[in-house]
């Protein structure tokens, strides 16, 4: 049975996730915002996960968007500088 993880949201932070899912420019942050609101909504967050968005993520994933977002909001949800694959060689 997977665990139960509610999210409430005060409509403040509903309505910055709802301009961040349909303006943002980077796709990734509108993906995340989805997630969150969908369960905000009460879905659970391994359906999210598998069938909720584009492409199906691991569950683990979804949790820790869940965490980054509670720590921080919406800026614990920004890709941070430094991540990703690094050059094989200096320019």
């Amino acid at each position: 049975m997977p665990k139960i993880i509610r999210l409430e949201l005060s409509e403040g932070q509903r309505s910055e996730l709802k301009r961040v899912r349909d303006r943002d420019a980077r796709a990734y942050m509108r993906e995340k915002a989805a997630a969150l609101l969908k369960i905000a909504e009460g879905q659970i967050a391994s359906q999210v996960a598998a069938s909720g968005l584009h492409k199906p993520h691991d569950p683990d994933v979804i949790y820790r968007w869940l965490r980054e977002w509670e720590a921080q909001g919406v800026a614990g949800l920004v890709v941070k500088k430094g991540r990703g694959r690094k050059a094989a060689f200096s320019p």
